[in-house]
């Protein structure tokens, strides 16, 4: 049974856990989770009629448009995103270590109980010392706590299992896409903007590298690069090279990507390495309220609230922006090459300090 939602990844599995397992809640990829998103999800073996009732308690979060369905979503079905973005102002199998990275105190994290729970980790290494220091424990380190504190920081791999599985891929996943966007970065530091020979293209299904010969037919659009994986070949040229050399640093063999543990082998898919945003439609807008929505969400369309209404001349403008985007295209990333400025969150966090001030 498929339904829509709003709001983070996060929500969806906080809420439904009380009542069923993660296991029978399956979605297409997740969410930011600081943006109001539309996604959607299915879940077995519980009604339409059900899910709606829990409307009426969730916080940040609504069901609906409900169809039943025969088969169950998965990671990576995904056609695309759309997004709407608005800018005011312009201004605004080391097992150990694994864990330690997770649970671990976070430079500049805000105070709360999250903060307290990692201090503690720190402090004494004991998971139900830190478990006490959190109220909600359905979060990744809760979840990680509670499988230490069952199965003992002897059996980490039994612990680490206790996330949702589909959570321990996304750790699996930002690996190969932390690679896949440093040696895009190295290609066209080294080979510009034109596809070169030794890059790989896509024919129909299969990757296969440009020959001198070839390159005049194809363009920069049309290369792509891999995620690392034991399914998928690599340029020819010395990008291939910087694939081997950055995953030997992280030990890792390139000619060896399948686990023992079958989750965490990675097979590697292709990505094109420059996209055109599509459906580009771009407003200014006047407002005087610092407050006021400038979107118009699915969560009001649904709730049968009207637009908000701009004035013609406030005293703030602000862009909004919509565009769609393939899978695993990031809308910062297009914001970026609009703005001409690092959206890092580091700097956009020294933005909006000085915006306060």
């Amino acid at each position: 049974m498929h339904s829509s939602s709003a709001g983070d990844q996060d929500s969806v599995t906080v809420e439904f856990t009380k009542e069923i397992k993660p296991n029978l809640i399956s979605y297409m990829g997740t969410k930011d989770k600081r943006a109001i998103t539309v996604q959607r999800i299915a879940v077995q073996k519980i009604t339409a009629q059900r899910l709606s009732h829990l409307n009426t308690c969730l916080m940040n979060f609504k069901l609906g448009n409900f169809s039943y369905q025969k088969h169950p979503l998965k990671l990576g079905e995904l056609q695309g995103n759309h997004f709407t973005v608005v800018i005011r102002a312009i201004l605004q199998g080391n097992w150990k270590e694994v864990i330690d990275l997770i649970l671990k105190p976070r430079p500049g994290a805000e105070k709360g109980y999250l903060v307290q729970c990692r201090e503690e980790w720190a402090r004494s290494q004991d998971p139900e010392a830190a478990l006490r220091k959190l109220p909600v424990k359905r979060c990744v380190e809760g979840q990680l706590l509670r499988g230490l504190s069952s199965y003992g920081k002897n059996n980490i791999i039994a612990a680490f299992s206790i996330i949702p599985r589909n959570n321990r891929l996304m750790y699996i996943h930002s690996y190969q896409s932390y690679v896949w966007n440093n040696l895009v970065s190295r290609r066209i530091e080294e080979f510009g903007l034109k596809a070169v020979p030794g890059d790989l293209v896509l024919r129909g299904a299969t990757a296969e590298p440009l020959s001198e010969s070839e390159v005049a037919d194809y363009s920069i659009h049309d290369v792509v690069m891999p995620l690392p994986g034991f399914d998928v070949i690599y340029p020819t040229h010395t990008i291939g090279d910087g694939y081997k050399e950055m995953m030997e640093a992280d030990g890792l063999d390139i000619n060896n990507m399948r686990h023992k543990i079958r989750d965490y082998s990675l097979s590697g898919a292709y990505r094109k390495i420059i996209t055109r945003p599509q459906e580009v439609s771009w407003e200014v807008i006047s407002y005087d309220d610092l407050k006021i929505p400038l979107v118009h969400t699915d969560v009001e369309k649904l709730e049968g609230k009207l637009p908000p209404v701009y004035p013609k001349e406030g005293q703030y403008r602000a862009l909004r922006m919509e565009f769609s985007l393939p899978p695993s295209c990031y809308a910062t990333m297009a914001i970026r090459e609009v703005l001409k400025m690092d959206t890092s969150i580091k700097n956009q966090t020294q933005l909006n300090t000085v915006w306060l001030r």
